[in-house]
């Protein structure tokens, strides 16, 4: 697959992975994964990972199908043109990631651990990533779309150009996280952890409006 550049909407553009047509199909259950290694232009398939523990792994021009990583810590992980299709990554660790060109599509997030990475052009498109943890996460260019990310957390994290689209954010912690030229107007949630300030520059629909007022207990005075 080559790469090329989608706008996900006016605001957002991602630049897809760059995956050779020829990937080298491995298992991970026969090379397992160390400290520090390094996996590049390959392919794991239909594997199912549970508790493993490794460092600072790198993964280029990689596939994961049909693949469960549940419950592992890859901290310090780098992911750089990787997809994800149909996996299961709940509960795994991946703080303090470096992500950058990455797609995950179809995937079980729940619970997944992205504290303090750094995310850029990245996509999780129909997943499902309740619970998340995105504290102090650097994202730009990046797009959840068609994902629940119920009491999902950005507390404190960096956005610039991430959008939610058809994203369900309900009881998502946005405490500490500058909202600025963000569009939450296709979002969608009944209640979100933050602040008016918080929410200054933030896009919203008019509907979304009303709920504002509601949630910060003000008075529309007609």
């Amino acid at each position: 697959m080559s790469s090329t550049s989608r706008t996900t909407s006016d605001s957002v553009k991602i630049t897809s992975p760059k995956i050779p047509r020829q990937l080298e199909p491995i298992l991970l259950t026969d090379c397992g994964i160390e400290d520090d290694a390094a996996f590049r232009q390959v392919i794991f398939q239909d594997e199912q990972i549970s508790y493993l523990n490794a460092n600072k792994a790198l993964f280029d021009q990689t596939v994961f199908q049909n693949v469960t990583l549940e419950h592992v810590s890859l901290k310090h992980v780098e992911l750089t043109d990787v997809v994800f299709n149909h996996c299961d990554l709940s509960n795994a660790d991946f703080s303090d990631a470096i992500i950058h060109r990455a797609q995950f599509n179809h995937c079980k997030i729940l619970g997944l651990d992205l504290t303090a990475a750094t995310i850029r052009n990245t996509s999780f498109h129909h997943c499902t990533g309740d619970y998340a943890a995105l504290r102090f996460a650097n994202m730009k260019q990046v797009s959840f779309r068609s994902t629940s990310l119920l009491k999902s957390d950005f507390y404190h994290s960096e956005l610039y150009k991430v959008e939610f689209d058809e994203a369900i954010i309900d009881q998502a912690q946005f405490s500490g996280t500058k909202l600025a030229g963000i569009d939450l107007s296709r979002a969608d949630f009944h209640n979100l952890g933050c602040t008016l300030e918080d929410l200054k520059g933030c896009i919203i629909s008019p509907a979304q409006a009303i709920l504002f007022t509601k949630i910060f207990g003000l008075v529309v005075k007609e």
